[in-house]
């Protein structure tokens, strides 16, 4: 059975613990992405979100390509508590790339100068509803994710390795996979000091 809205967004966590068990088919996963890119809403309905889903080898190869980024920069001493954690996204089924397309950004720049400093920053904010959307509907579906930032390390690797237009810039990375480990038990600071109301 299908969660509601409300359980599907309690239930979203960070997962580390995941494994490359199938949990739905590959299919099922490139609908919940093309929804997400499809119905996620952006300022100016500019539509600049491009996403790229690695499965498989694919994925493997991402997370062997940015462990060996990480290798040069790295004291070796202190490298394998770096690898360790690099596996763990490896360990999963697939990864999502988030991507914002520039060429929108700056044609909206140029036509609309009066906001001109604020279309990187409404970028960004679709960005993360588009990571949102897609982590929570992974969540309904039984898989796990997490959300990582290895951009500048890696962004001239990946383009070059599955041809990315030079225009994308790389926001995030989202490996996914079947849940193996339980995260702990989240926190929260009292919402009468996070939120005001007036009646």
């Amino acid at each position: 059975m299908k969660k509601d809205f409300y359980t599907a967004v309690e239930d979203r966590r960070t997962f580390y613990g995941i494994s490359k068990d199938t949990v739905v088919s590959d299919e099922r996963i490139e609908e919940i992405v093309e929804h997400a890119v499809k119905h996620t809403p952006s300022s100016f309905n500019s539509q600049s979100a491009r996403v790229v889903l690695l499965l498989h080898e694919h994925h493997d190869k991402l997370w062997n390509l940015t462990k060996e980024a990480l290798r040069k920069i790295v004291p070796a001493d202190q490298f394998t508590s770096t690898e360790d954690r690099i596996n763990s996204f490896k360990n999963g089924y697939g990864t999502v790339l988030f991507f914002e397309d520039n060429n929108v950004i700056d044609s909206l720049q140029a036509k609309f100068p009066i906001y001109k400093d604020n279309f990187p920053i409404w970028s960004q904010q679709a960005s993360g509803m588009h990571q949102y959307v897609i982590w929570t509907s992974l969540e309904i579906d039984g898989l796990g994710a997490s959300l990582q930032h290895y951009n500048e390390l890696i962004e001239a690797d990946v383009k070059k390795e599955w041809n990315i237009p030079n225009e994308w810039k790389l926001i995030a990375q989202m490996p996914f996979g079947k849940p193996v480990a339980q995260p702990d038990e989240k926190q929260f600071q009292p919402l009468e000091e996070r939120i005001k109301v007036f009646k």
